[in-house]
């Protein structure tokens, strides 16, 4: 292992500590707060584990996906049919006899529901992955409305635009934070594992990876399949943690909040997902305190319904115009315990951490 990957290794690790116990000291704190704030953070909570998820793949291959809120989907509905009774399932959907019975723990039926979606992402990108240039992220928003129409309409499985009530509401506080250090440690690991270098490599440059034997697809496919698993436990989490689960939620609101997250972030490193996700919340909740009145020395004022969206939509073109690379670009907070590299970023070079070995592999 070189000199350069060895710190890379460590400055991902440093990375994951850092975020974990600021994540942990918030989770700590805010277990003494009032129920709605701990729900706040709850929900964030679960929205870093779906932009964490999202960017192992958009951020180690520089390919935007407007489609992962769709494995969201397949996550909240397949663990919904794992955990639910077997009373509510024969009500509410028409289920095969060995589905209906079924009823599984919290754990194994999350773990199963996202490696369901995994399993779909593998089977889908086979010829997804393969598209170049603009066909790629219009062919995941293509699957994003596939499976919400499907959701919508396939009423034995899905319940079609009635809501699956009655979920068991296993997703607290401590739990969310649990799967969102797993989903920080689990990218920590991709992306410095070495064939989260080699799709790193084709990020910078695609034309030069492949030139130097580099299958892209095949590395875009691994990140696509493990990024799906994330966002599916993320969808699981979601959907135990309302309750409830139907097709609209998982839809075009998500995607973009979600996407705006990593975005506004910085879409090339782990802190810019947990910054990205940190800002868009606190907005998110001014915002929405606005909408609903303001108290001004008796007076309240309060503004119309659509100012989170509006404000949300105004925070990310200002990114996009002023600061394309996010508000933290390629640094990691790891960095900070570390020399930075000579590129002064505080991210290494991806074919400077490759050993000549994991580069013939390749």
């Amino acid at each position: 292992m070189t000199g350069e990957r060895w710190r890379f290794g460590r400055v991902e690790l440093a990375t994951v500590a850092a975020i974990g116990l600021l994540l942990l000291a918030v989770a700590a704190g805010s277990s003494f707060a009032a129920p709605a704030f701990q729900r706040t953070v709850t929900e964030a909570l679960i929205d870093l584990v779906v932009v964490v998820g999202l960017y192992i793949f958009v951020g180690n291959s520089g390919v935007v996906s407007f489609g992962h809120v769709s494995f969201m989907a397949l996550g909240g509905y397949a663990s919904a049919i794992l955990t639910m009774t077997a009373q509510k399932k024969h009500v509410l959907l028409q289920l095969p006899a060995f589905l209906e019975k079924l009823q599984l723990p919290a754990l194994p039926a999350a773990l199963i529901a996202a490696g369901f979606a995994a399993l779909i992402a593998f089977l889908v990108g086979i010829a997804l992955i393969r598209l170049r240039g603009i066909a790629l992220p219009m062919a995941t928003f293509a699957m994003l409305m596939i499976v919400h129409v499907v959701a919508q309409n396939w009423n034995e499985v899905t319940g079609g635009r009635r809501a699956l009530v009655g979920l068991p509401q296993f997703t607290g506080l401590w739990t969310a934070l649990l799967g969102a250090v797993a989903a920080l440690a689990a990218a920590a690991f991709y992306q410095q594992w070495w064939r989260g270098l080699l799709l790193r490599c084709s990020r910078e440059n695609e034309t030069a990876a492949e030139a130097t034997g580099i299958d892209v697809a095949r590395e875009r496919q691994i990140a696509f399949v493990l990024s799906a698993f994330f966002v599916a436990l993320g969808g699981v989490l979601f959907a135990h943690f309302l309750g409830t689960v139907t097709a609209g939620t998982f839809y075009l609101d998500l995607t973009f909040v979600t996407l705006a997250m990593l975005v506004v972030g910085g879409m090339r490193s782990l802190t810019g997902a947990f910054v990205g996700t940190a800002v868009v919340t606190i907005v998110s909740e001014v915002f929405r305190s606005i909408e609903r009145g303001v108290d001004l020395g008796g007076v309240t004022l309060s503004a119309p319904p659509g100012l989170q969206e509006i404000g949300l939509a105004l925070i990310l073109l200002l990114i996009l115009i002023f600061r394309r690379e996010g508000l933290v670009g390629d640094f990691e907070l790891g960095a900070l315990f570390f020399p930075p590299s000579p590129r002064g970023d505080g991210a290494p070079d991806p074919m400077a951490v490759l050993s000549p070995a994991d580069k013939k592999e390749s």
